[in-house]
């Protein structure tokens, strides 16, 4: 009985946490609106952004705590998402008390003040979830002291927002100090310096040696792991590894080409940079803790590359031609512009199908051997008449491509 009531409240508590996350997203969104014309274009696009990660996090945390209750990731993916607005919406609270219309609501120093540790126990969530993943317990209990120091670096972090003489400027996009309304910390009633500001130093390299052990308990879980288990993983080092590409390109974005003529190229890429952890990560954990279509992972990375080859010749290609006819007339052209457009969309399709074959040969295996195999069986067939001789031929390619316990074949007698 008592297992039955415990069932039965598990897909109420989750539902309630999807709502409360809702609610909270609404009142941050309405506060968004007032505060419009104290926000920049780009702030506003970055709530955005934020309102999509927040649905993405209750959405799948409801979804996997419903299917797989006894298992934290759900949980972790809601709470995050539920942090993550009450990070949004303090930081809007106190904008609207403390410059759209001053004085109008209560306390809202305190909400500013309390935006900042929001986003500090968010991005602990994510880390308990990258060290649970995907299981949702520890790789083994010698990883318990990690999941506590853990707890000791979000505690130092969250108690910084208690030091005194600090300034509070916002707390997920600093949106006080951009409307100068920052202000003293109201809630300091730690010291500046001294005792505390050594153990905050202290808790900095601590939190980096943590993060550290984090990412080396991936690679733990993956060695001598099944190879369900290793797809499971793979689908959130997918993850990880995409977002580091888009913060090396945006580096060397900002590296080799600075100033304004970069400005649009590098807010998508930092846009690219936000949104694949944002909806990535709660895919990887519906499709991994679900155990949904999870052999597809080698065929999306093999996209993934391809098509980032591709582009970025074709890049090359455009532009080459552009600068080559620059150089040639002394001014851009716009038959020079339209004919790079059209020799980029010509070489498209040829280039994509050449890319696509040899990175199937590195990161798709699986499905190249397939191919390879299935054309191989269609160029016999065409020279194979005996049917008992194409019947040893197929079982046997069909054992070498799926290697089954058992192989039967049913050939139907043709008509008198």
């Amino acid at each position: 009985m008592g297992e039955t009531r415990h069932a039965a409240r598990t897909p109420l508590a989750a539902w309630s946490l999807t709502v409360a996350t809702l609610v909270v997203l609404a009142a941050a969104l309405v506060l968004l609106g007032l505060n419009a014309s104290r926000l920049h274009a780009g702030r506003i696009g970055f709530y955005i952004l934020l309102s999509v990660g927040v649905l993405a996090y209750a959405g799948a945390g409801g979804l996997i705590a419903r299917r797989v209750p006894g298992n934290a990731i759900g949980w972790l993916l809601s709470l995050a998402g539920l942090t993550l607005t009450v990070a949004m919406l303090t930081e809007q609270y106190a904008l609207y008390g403390l410059a759209t219309a001053a004085g109008a609501v209560p306390a809202a120093k305190v909400a500013g003040s309390l935006s900042a540790a929001a986003v500090v126990v968010t991005i602990f969530m994510l880390f308990v979830l990258v060290l649970l993943f995907p299981d949702g317990r520890l790789p083994s209990p010698r990883w318990r002291p990690v999941l506590w120091a853990l707890v000791v670096v979000v505690a130092g972090v969250v108690a910084q927002s208690f030091q005194a003489g600090t300034e509070v400027t916002g707390g997920i996009t600093n949106a006080l100090d951009a409307a100068g309304v920052g202000y003293p910390n109201p809630l300091g009633v730690l010291p500046r310096h001294g005792w505390f500001s050594t153990l905050l130093a202290g808790i900095f390299f601590f939190a980096l040696v943590t993060g550290l052990l984090i990412v080396v308990s991936v690679f733990v879980r993956r060695r001598g792991a099944s190879p369900e288990r290793r797809q499971q993983l793979g689908w959130l080092g997918y993850v990880g590894v995409l977002t580091a590409f888009w913060a090396v390109v945006l580096f060397l974005g900002g590296t080799l080409a600075p100033g304004p003529a970069n400005t649009w190229l590098g807010t998508l890429i930092w846009s690219l940079l936000f949104l694949t952890p944002v909806a990535g990560i709660p895919l990887a954990c519906v499709v991994a803790v679900l155990k949904y279509r999870l052999y597809d992972l080698g065929r999306i990375v093999s996209r993934t590359v391809s098509y980032a080859i591709v582009t970025g010749l074709l890049l090359g290609v455009y532009a080459g031609l552009v600068l080559l006819a620059t150089g040639l007339t002394g001014r851009t052209s716009p038959v020079a512009v339209a004919g790079a457009t059209l020799a980029a969309a010509a070489l498209f399709g040829p280039l994509r199908s050449r890319v696509q074959h040899r990175v199937d040969r590195r990161f798709n295996r699986a499905r190249y051997s397939a191919e390879r195999m299935l054309a191989a069986f269609a160029a016999r067939l065409t020279e194979e008449l005996d049917a008992d001789a194409v019947t040893e031929d197929l079982a046997r390619s069909v054992h070498s491509a799926l290697e089954p316990a058992h192989i039967s074949i049913w050939l139907s007698q043709p008509p008198a």
